[in-house]
């Protein structure tokens, strides 16, 4: 039982690496500070081990097609370029603004979307501000369509049926890697926010890496 758990932890690892997954929490994190970058990640994870158990149960209930489970893949990629395209549309319409502030005599660095001047001091306009709930439902919606491939996969690698000590073994293997890749964007932020220029910049290449990534797999 523990040996099949620890493989099943591995493979979480290893499926974490995805780079529609990948994209997908970038998305959610750029120019975000610490703690918004790993719930996004810790979000996308529950996200995916949540869609994994409740399939689980589903499929030992009934019969779901190949087909209908797909239009879960085709939901989350087709996101996933919206999410770019909305990237993009936030830097082409000069919504990403950078500024500076004080509290209690220590100043710094602040992001808020929106027409420049529509900001107050020390009030968030932060439209994404629940991005981590949106990141979990992200992660719900792309593991529908690989979910019978994933639940056969677990099993085979456990030798046993399908658990939900399986299931939770499995998460904790694609958190570790998202919160270690979320940890990677904390630092690329803190130098994307030393000039609006570098900000809009990163957000350029997300936006389009989003739209390319989520094209090809729609694609293919």
């Amino acid at each position: 039982m523990e040996t099949g758990l620890l493989i099943v932890f591995f493979y979480g690892m290893l499926h974490a690496f995805g780079p529609d997954h990948l994209t997908a929490i970038a998305d959610f994190s750029i120019g975000r500070n610490r703690s918004r970058v790993f719930k996004v990640a810790l979000g996308f994870a529950i996200g995916h081990g949540v869609s994994l158990y409740l399939f689980a149960l589903l499929l030992q209930q009934f019969d779901l097609s190949d087909e209908l489970l797909a239009w879960g893949d085709i939901a989350g990629v087709s996101l996933l370029i919206m999410m770019g395209a909305y990237l993009l549309y936030l830097v082409i319409a000069d919504r990403i603004h950078l500024g500076k502030h004080s509290h209690n005599g220590h100043e710094h660095l602040h992001i808020w979307y929106g027409k420049s001047h529509s900001h107050a001091a020390g009030q968030s306009t932060d439209v994404t501000r629940k991005g981590w709930a949106m990141a979990a439902t992200l992660g719900v919606l792309m593991g529908i369509g690989g979910a019978r491939g994933m639940l056969v996969s677990l099993a085979a690698l456990s030798e046993q049926s399908v658990t939900p000590l399986m299931i939770l073994s499995f998460t904790l293997g694609v958190a570790i890697i998202f919160v270690i890749f979320g940890f990677a964007l904390m630092l690329l932020n803190q130098r994307l926010m030393q000039s609006k220029a570098m900000l809009r910049g990163g957000y350029s290449i997300m936006g389009l890496t989003s739209i390319g990534v989520g094209g090809f797999l729609l694609l293919s």
